[in-house]
């Protein structure tokens, strides 16, 4: 059996990925499933630079084919904030009001719960109106070979609305409070199966999955 590593120590986004692939016979991992690893500092100051990175430097040091991934939510009223921070806004947040300049070795990875990071970005929106609180995910993806070669990249979106409170306790990271329009449903109330469907990750991955196919084929 093929195998590729997902480069996220993140056991949901396997799971996405596992399902997706599970028809062609190909084994996802997740940096999890190492004992040695290393942590790429999440500096770039878009989703598809980290991705890139993270494919990249992963898949030079565990001698495979990597998936380096990031994707986040941004909010259309907040600036696109919080984008590339997701993970981390809480944090950052509580750093800015202690000083006006976030360091760059703050900036590595220090994430927040999620739990902190939607009660933030609630803060931040406050009374705004739900027709105002338009948002859109985003996920890239960059493919790299065992020499950290990039060989494909996608970038995908999904579009919705922040809702007033959380609802639904599927997903992870913003998905109760992310509701997609023709649903009336957050993410943390749709079934996996829908998600699988219309999410950004899933877009994004049912464009590389072509390509993995095909090396995983080269390589049997």
């Amino acid at each position: 059996m093929f195998s590729i590593v997902l480069g996220t120590n993140n056991k949901k986004k396997g799971a996405e990925l596992t399902e997706l692939l599970a028809p062609f016979n190909i084994e996802v991992r997740i940096l999890a499933d190492f004992e040695n690893k290393i942590d790429v500092v999440e500096d770039g100051t878009t989703f598809l630079e980290n991705a890139r990175k993270k494919a990249s430097e992963q898949a030079r040091f565990l001698k495979a084919w990597v998936i380096g991934e990031d994707s986040g939510l941004s909010v259309d009223i907040l600036g696109g904030a919080p984008g590339v921070y997701s993970a981390r806004y809480a944090v950052l947040s509580e750093k800015s009001e202690k000083s006006e300049k976030i360091s760059e070795k703050f900036s590595e990875q220090l994430n927040a719960s999620d739990e902190d990071n939607n009660r933030l970005l609630l803060e931040k929106l406050g009374n705004t109106p739900l027709e105002k609180r338009t948002a859109h995910y985003t996920c890239a993806a960059a493919l790299a070979d065992p020499n950290g070669n990039i060989q494909k990249e996608y970038e995908q979106y999904c579009r919705g609305k922040i809702r007033f409170e959380p609802a639904g306790t599927g997903g992870f990271g913003y998905d109760p409070l992310f509701e997609i329009t023709e649903y009336h449903r957050t993410f943390g109330e749709l079934t996996l199966a829908v998600k699988q469907t219309i999410s950004h990750r899933a877009r994004t991955m049912r464009l590389l999955i072509p390509t993995i196919i095909r090396i995983a084929s080269e390589n049997s």
